[in-house]
Order: structure tokens, then sequence, then C-alpha cells
């Protein structure tokens, strides 16, 4: 019996020079087919796609095949849809089958889906191993026996009866152990690879911005514990660096500090895996507490993801993630705190009921909690096959969307990449007018300049420890247009105007070819922007005016020698390519030993005494202005490590 050829297409992205993650989704199909088809010997599976490239490259190494399945996202859709629709065009004789999270499973839009793009054979939605499998076996003859997947017919749109999901994980044998990547490795030795891994499936949450909150996701399936264990040392054996860890929830089984120890044990013994990045469990402070300090304990994570998304309560109703408490979160930031564990965590912008205010006021409720390292502030996407994507919902919560390029921060557009993919990213809201929007876009990246890349950050510090003064006060000074700051009213403007671009389809980061030639987040471009510049100095200037005006304005008595002082020692801190000669600063008070006090959840009183710090300018040096750009704001901001180090 002749052959058939199965082309196998999962386009990701590079993580950096030549890194890029094996294509697991496409490895787990593959594993679930060979062992379980019944004449497997008769089907050919060809290398799998996992990178972008030119698409008649792509289509040429295809043409061959007699089904090609697309494993689809975001973040591949678009070129994924270009490459079918050559291939069609080429070779209509091509079956090609869509699935992954892009494919909607609401029976409408799966229709619509199937008749927008005609050269898609099988739409398959839901779980992929049993209809990837039963669509090898019948794809040339009686579909109606393929579940969960949806195609036209003689202009018929017909949807097969959804397939149950595998509860049985075992019965989907493992791609790493099962060797279908061997070749894929063997013949790309440069590529230094990452991958993604489940250790179970499903999730008992229901966040309506996640594919995770549909109802039949949400029991969770395991894996068993022997094949995970022979997984970690295929992961030890391959010298993968980094592992990505799918779990919706990690550390919600007693298992998973097994599963973590054992990784801790390979890292010790073999040298990796080097990364263990996971997504925490939800409302078990303890658990969370634990096992984020046996993995930061063993350098398998640089920081804690804390990811609160709100704190409005209203807000977490209507995204149905009221029953995951916030206490969790603060008590887990004080802990991480005295431990010295650096954390981060997640607000989303543009989450329905969620107004300037209530915004601003989390913001301030996080950072006051001691949240001083970094919060990512990410702009809201709505994602296929989540409860938010569905018209009734946008419509009750009036979210505005508008379409946008996706570019990954801190890369270049490459000339061969023909196709932009794109998102559906909310720009208001009935909560959040269009134009309160743009405010609160600007106020996460002023608190991103100003704090988290620490630009002002002592100065804030201690005078909310000082005045009282909330965080959140303080940021909002610099959301200003006034003739006497033209260097604050400036940044503000730059902001404002790049808030208003998302809002009209431009994409998040700025392009500077001068920098590196790559995108940047817009607070990193501006923190360049000051620094290569040379505006550090007027900078600094018009923030001393700026504060002088503000305390006159609301009568609160602070020291000017205090606030001069802090700024003094803010500036002088900032790394700087270039400087490398030494230098003691003496000081009135002892902000620096307030400050440091401050990040690590103590209390200390700021007293009015000689202080003398030496400020470390030589076990750091860059340059070049390139080695500054990429070692100090690319490589430093998730550590939030943009200043010198201090010696008392």
């Amino acid at each position: 019996m002749q052959k058939i050829d199965v082309g196998l297409v999962q386009i990701g992205d590079s993580f950096g020079e030549n890194q890029y993650y094996l294509p697991y989704a496409l490895g787990l199909l593959e594993a679930y087919a060979k062992a379980h088809l019944k004449d497997k010997n008769r089907f050919n599976f060809k290398l799998p796609i996992f990178k972008r490239d030119k698409i008649s490259n792509i289509v040429d190494s295809l043409l061959d095949s007699d089904i090609v399945f697309f494993s689809s996202y975001l973040w591949n859709f678009q070129i994924s849809l270009r490459v079918a629709k050559e291939l069609k065009c080429k070779n209509p004789n091509i079956k090609i089958a869509f699935g992954g999270p892009q494919v909607p499973e609401n029976s409408e839009k799966l229709q619509k889906f199937a008749t927008d793009y005609p050269f898609i054979d099988f739409c398959c939605f839901g779980e992929g191993e049993r209809v990837f499998l039963r669509l090898l076996e019948n794809f040339q003859r009686d579909l109606s026996i393929v579940p969960s997947i949806g195609y036209l017919k003689d202009g018929e749109f017909i949807k097969n009866e959804t397939t149950e999901r595998i509860s049985n994980l075992n019965e989907v044998p493992s791609p790493y152990l099962e060797g279908v990547f061997d070749k894929l490795i063997e013949l790309n030795p440069e590529i230094n690879w990452s991958v993604m891994w489940e250790t179970n499936r499903g999730c008992p949450f229901s966040c309506a911005f996640c594919a995770w909150g549909a109802t039949n996701k949400r029991r969770v399936y395991k894996y068993e514990m022997d094949k995970l264990f022979n997984e970690i040392n295929w992961f030890s054996k391959n010298k993968i660096e980094f592992i990505f860890c799918c779990d919706a929830n990690y550390g919600m089984f007693e298992r998973d500090f097994e599963i973590a120890k054992r990784v801790a044990q390979n890292k010790k013994e073999y040298g990796y895996p080097m990364v263990f990045s996971i997504q925490n469990t939800k409302n078990t402070t303890d658990k969370i507490f634990e096992l984020q300090k046996l993995l930061n304990d063993n350098d398998l994570q640089r920081g804690v993801n804390l990811a609160l998304q709100s704190t409005n309560p209203q807000t977490l109703k209507s995204i149905s993630r009221k029953n995951i408490s916030s206490d969790v979160y603060n008590d887990l930031q004080k802990m991480f705190t005295d431990e010295k564990i650096a954390t981060f965590s997640d607000i989303i912008l543009g989450l329905p009921d969620e107004s300037y205010e209530s915004f601003v006021a989390g913001v301030e409720n996080t950072i006051s909690n001691g949240q001083h390292n970094r919060i990512q502030f990410i702009n809201l996407t709505i994602l296929e096959n989540t409860q938010m994507s569905e018209p009734e919902y946008i419509k009750k919560h009036g979210l505005i969307l508008q379409k946008s390029k996706i570019v990954a921060h801190h890369t270049t557009i490459d000339e061969q990449d023909e196709v932009l993919e794109e998102q559906d990213i909310v720009v208001g809201s009935r909560a959040l007018p269009r134009e309160d929007w743009v405010k609160t876009r600007v106020f996460c990246w002023l608190t991103s300049i100003l704090h988290f890349n620490k630009v002002l950050q002592i100065v804030f510090i201690v005078i909310n420890r000082v005045a009282d003064i909330a965080f959140s006060d303080l940021i909002e000074l610099f959301i200003i247009e006034d003739k006497k700051y033209p260097i604050l009213s400036e940044i503000y403007k730059t902001l404002k105007a790049k808030a208003v671009d998302i809002q009209n389809g431009e994409n998040e980061f700025v392009f500077s070819k001068e920098y590196l030639n790559i995108y940047w987040p817009v607070d990193e471009f501006v923190f360049i922007e000051l620094i290569y510049k040379d505006r550090l100095d007027e900078f600094y200037k018009e923030v001393e005016g700026r504060f002088l005006e503000f305390f006159e304005s609301r009568n609160t008595i602070f020291p000017v020698e205090i606030l001069r002082d802090s700024l003094k020692l803010n500036r002088e801190l900032i790394k700087i390519p270039f400087k490398d000669e030494k230098l003691e600063l003496e000081l009135s008070y002892n902000i620096f030993d307030l400050y440091l006090a401050i990040l690590v959840g103590k209390n200390i009183e700021l007293t009015e005494q000689k202080s003398i710090y030496k400020i470390d300018r030589e076990s750091q040096k860059w340059s070049s202005w390139n080695e500054w750009f990429k070692e100090v704001v690319w490589f430093g901001t998730k550590r939030g490590d943009y200043l010198y180090r201090v010696i008392k």
C-alpha cells in the first residue's frame, strides 16, 4: 500500500540567539499516533517546521505531502494561513488540517472559520491526540467517524461530535522518550533547544480571559511519576537549559514538590536543566512559598511571579476570578520579601469593570504591600475559546477591540519574515472610556520608568515614608504638560502619543535602529533616551521643581535637604556607561539605609546623621553603548538591576 506523507507545522519564534522550543504539541500528536495507529508503517511523518522562514521555502518542503497538520496560536496563525493557502494553490490534492487554540470550538464561530478559509479541509478543535489519530486513519475515507472536526462538504458545513478528553494520560506517550525529536535535534546542532512540558492537564478555575476556563477542561488529569522522572532525565541528558511547565496550577498536588526536587537534583548532578518556569497554583500560601523557595534556592527560577491580574472586587467577579484570594498574594509578597526572594506581579490593563481609579488603586496597593521589583502591565488580549471572546460578553462589558500587529519585544523584523501576526487588544470598555485607557496606559509606563526602572524609586520611597504620600499620587505628578518642565512634558507627550497609536492599531513597542536595531518596551526606550541623550541632570532639576511645587500646593512640610539628598543619591546610582571612577557620596541623612530597609519589609526611621556611601562603579563597566543597552536595560529589566552597588 502506498505510503502517506504527513507534514507537520508548528511555527515558533526565537527566544534569543538560536533558541527555540521543540514543537511539543506536534510531538504529542506524532507519539500518540505511532502508538495507536493500526498500521503505523503506512505513514511517513516529515520533520516538523518549527521556525519562521520564507513562505516559499516552507511550501516547497511540504509540497509532496498527502496531508499537512498546522498547530496554530496567536503567534503563528497568519503565517500558517499563508503557507496553507499557497500549498493548496500549488497542489490542490494536499489535505490541510488546522488545530490548536486558534481554532474555535463554538459551532457558529467554527462554521465562519471554515467558510473564511476554504483552503483548510479539516478544522480540528479541542484536545488533539484522538482527533489526529482518527483523521490520519480516515481522511481519505469516512469523515463522519472522526470526532471534533468541522468541514465543508458540497458547500454544507458539518461539525462532528466532540471527543471526550483523555482521562488516562498514560495512553499519551512522551515525544521526548519515544525519540520523536531525536532527528530534529541531530540535524540542528546550532540550536539551543528549550522545552514545554506538562505534568497534568486541566484547571479547576474559570478565569474569563483564559482558555482553561471552559467547563469541560476543569477536571485535572495527571501523568504517572515514573514517566515524568524519565523525561527529566532526558532533559538533562540532552542539555536542555529551559523548561516551561504548561501546568495551569503547579503546586496544586503534593507530588509537584517531588517533581521539583527531582529537577533540582538533576541540575546539581548534571548541570541541566538550568531553569524550571512554572505557573503557581492559587489560594495556597504555604505551598506556593515552599515550592518557590525550593526553586529559587536551587537557582531554577529567577524571581517569583505573583500574578494578580486585578485587585478590584467587581472586576474579579466579572472575570470569574472572585474565588481566588487577593490576600494570598499580599501574604506571599511579605514572605518572599522577608526571604530576600525577588518577585514580580502581573496586572492586566483593560479588564471589565476596571476604571482608571480602581486600576490606580490596585497599583498603589501592590506597591505599598512591598512590590518594588516589577509590575508587568499587560494589555488585555482577547483569546479564542475563552468566555471573554464571546460576543455576548464583549457587548455586556462594552469592550472596545482593536486589531494590532504582534511584535515580540527585543527582536527585529527579519527581512525574510513576510507575515506579521495579529491580535485583538482591548483599548477601552464601559468602565474605561478610550481616553481613560490612554491615561491608564501612560500611568503604567510612568510607574515602570520612575519606580521599577528606579529612576526615582529611592525618592518615592523616602517621600512615601516621611510624608505619607501615596506612590500613585507621586507617579501622577508626571502626567503633565507644562513649559516649565520641558523634559517631563516631552516624556508625557511621547507616552500619550504611543498609547493613542496602540489604540489605532500600531504594535505595542518602539523600534529603534540606533538602539540595537530592535523593538523596545516603551518604558525601556524612554529610559534609554534620558541617558543616551544626556538629559539626566536636567531631568532631576525638573523633578525637584515639580516636587517642591507639589508640596507647596498641598501645604506639605518636607525638608528640602532630604529631597535633594534623595535626588542626588538616586541620580548617582543609575548605571551609566563610560563611568568607572570611584565616588564617595556624603549625605546628611541615612537615606540609603532607609531605602534598603523598606525593600526588605523592615521599618526604620529616617534620621539626620552624616552618612557616607561609596558607590561601586568598578565591579560593572560598559565600554560601549550597545553593551550597556543589552546588559543593563534589556537583561536587567526583570531583576530591576538598574542601580550600582553601594558600600557604606
